[in-house]
């Protein structure tokens, strides 16, 4: 949805609002939506197979510990529900989805409909992004909208939950009330969500969007600002729609194939200044010359410099990739298993032989086998983490499940491409004090390597050059660097399905995010926003990219 300050509660139309709000109906059943927050504060809800999914285990869990004592479960693999699912976790106790590959966190929560309500008939309204296609309303305006037009609304207007549009049913339009920019809406139908008889909801850690959990939720790496949907908080005038003509932002999508990266497509936004100065570097050395290539870097007064034997260079030439060499290098193997612990990747006990014996098989290590990390001391059956390490990137590097800590260097899969900096004196808003940097990330289309989701397979590359924005102050020009160090590691991009578009197979960002627009902010994807430089400093961080890897 595009986004507009100000919820607004003006008139829904000749019609008038529905009589009650959504998902307050009386019924005689009930069913459970999950839904994930994206960055923007959006709530996407999960397919109705990996709802039902996550509600099997949760009774399984309640009915066991009623028998034995024990508490609920404390982790739900999505894989299990669906293959392309196999990178994320849902953590119970926090109420937080992890990705094992990467270490992004979401938000995640529960809410129960009426059984006979859009989200129990399996009923969907999406609207049309700016790439063309449809992207889903949160479930609880899915309700509202479907709710409305069951009692023969003509239009209504969605101020009531926040957002500032109305939606003419008879010209299936939605209408920015502040700029008049109107967009497509379409009614989908699809598979219903499951039958509940626990109405309660979760209120086991933060996440949640209630009035009870909102003032003191979020932590880790996601903000509050992102970890809370504005539709739903006190005295919120916020939502986050993409409005028309601007970049187009999306986040981690749950229907992704295993390991393609979140994506932002679609993200440029035209520049109306001429960059001056701007100056091409070479790369000297071997490392520089093979980065040249692929990934060469373009800078105006900070370029990269590289000696012929870095300590890059070094460590890749030293780094094992065998994933059994990997493993074993990270890990070390217990002479006895906790008793009363699960592994956190297969559910399974820690004493029980490893979930993925029937599909990851091993010459040295066995099924039974435990071991912790050396640094965290967190304990996995060692072949549950040989299995996450070959279904990743293969580069070396392992990423602890429970707290995200990184051994090794992690690489990404980035295409071949540039990177151009210049500088320019014009200031971003909310930095007056200096003046602005550009980024341009060039990246053609080409065919897929080894690395990528279909090796051998051309890949797209839509919406480049692609131009973002820092200040020109020190702690933008520390994100720079740090920036140029995730390029080299090929972590800026990926190859793998579009969010917006349904597209595969195509050139997406991966979870850096970046300011694609200089002077409005209504989208998400400009200035002013105080918490961004800090937010992306804590995104490079989680990807391994820190402070230590300058100079390197």
């Amino acid at each position: 949805m595009a986004a507009a300050q100000g919820a607004g509660s003006g008139s829904a139309g000749p019609s008038g609002p529905p009589a009650s709000a959504p998902g307050h109906g009386s019924g005689s059943t009930a069913v459970a939506v999950w839904e994930w927050q994206d960055e923007f504060g959006r709530w996407r809800p999960y397919r109705g197979n990996v709802c039902s999914y996550i509600e099997q285990v949760i009774q399984a869990s309640q009915q066991k510990g009623r028998r034995s004592g024990s508490g609920l479960v404390s982790s739900i693999p999505l894989g299990h529900a669906d293959p392309a699912l196999a990178p994320y976790v849902i953590d119970i106790p926090s109420l937080t989805q992890f990705r094992q590959d990467t270490g992004t966190m979401r938000a995640v929560r529960r809410h129960v409909f009426p059984g006979d309500s859009a989200a129990g008939q399996g009923i969907v309204w999406e609207w049309q992004n700016d790439e063309g296609g449809w992207s889903p309303y949160e479930m609880n305006v899915c309700v509202f909208l479907e709710q409305a037009r069951a009692t023969n609304h003509q239009r209504v207007d969605l101020g009531s939950l926040g957002y500032n549009y109305e939606v003419d049913f008879v010209a299936q339009v939605q209408t920015n009330k502040s700029t008049r920019f109107r967009r497509s809406v379409q009614r989908r139908l699809d598979a219903p969500y499951p039958v509940t008889t626990s109405t309660t909801p979760l209120h086991t850690g933060v996440g949640c969007s209630c009035q009870q959990c909102w003032p003191n939720s979020g932590t880790g790496p996601i903000t509050t600002r992102y970890r809370h949907s504005m539709t739903n908080s006190p005295n919120s005038s916020t939502t986050h729609q993409v409005p028309g003509r601007t970049a187009s932002v999306s986040s981690s999508n749950v229907g992704f194939v295993p390991y393609n990266k979140p994506t932002l497509t679609g993200a440029r936004s035209t520049p109306r200044l001429n960059a001056q100065n701007t100056l091409v570097l070479a790369q000297t050395g071997s490392l520089s010359a093979a980065l040249a290539a692929s990934n060469g870097v373009s800078a105006q007064a900070l370029p990269v410099k590289m000696s012929k034997s870095s300590r890059v260079s070094q460590a890749l030439a030293a780094t094992p990739t065998e994933p059994e060499s990997v493993v074993k290098k990270y890990l070390e193997e217990l002479k006895g298993a906790p008793a009363d612990e699960d592994c956190m990747i297969c559910m399974e006990k820690l004493s029980s032989p490893s979930g993925y014996s029937d599909s990851c098989h091993s010459s040295s290590i066995r099924p039974e086998a435990v071991g912790h990390l050396r640094n965290c001391q967190h304990s996995f059956h060692m072949l549950c983490m040989l299995a996450m390490y070959s279904n990743g990137n293969k580069d070396g590097s392992l990423q602890c499940p429970s707290c995200k800590t990184i051994y090794g260097e992690k690489t990404g899969t980035q295409p071949k491409g540039k990177m151009e900096i210049s500088t320019f004196p014009q200031s971003l808003p909310g930095h007056k004090d200096c003046g602005t940097i550009r980024i341009v990330y060039h990246i053609s289309r080409g065919i897929q390597g080894p690395e990528h989701p279909n090796p051998g397979m051309p890949y797209t590359a839509r919406g480049f050059p692609r131009y973002c924005y820092l200040p020109d102050n020190e702690k933008g020009r520390k994100v720079l660097e740090l920036l140029k160090v995730a390029w080299r590691r090929r972590l800026i991009f990926t190859v793998g399905t579009s969010n917006t578009t349904g597209e595969s197979n195509t050139v997406v960002w991966n979870e850096i995010h970046h300011k694609t627009e200089m002077d409005s902010n209504l989208s998400g994807h400009g200035y002013p926003d105080p918490n961004y430089l800090d937010n992306v400093l804590a995104e490079l961080a989680a990807q391994g990219v820190t402070e230590d890897c300058l100079g390197q």
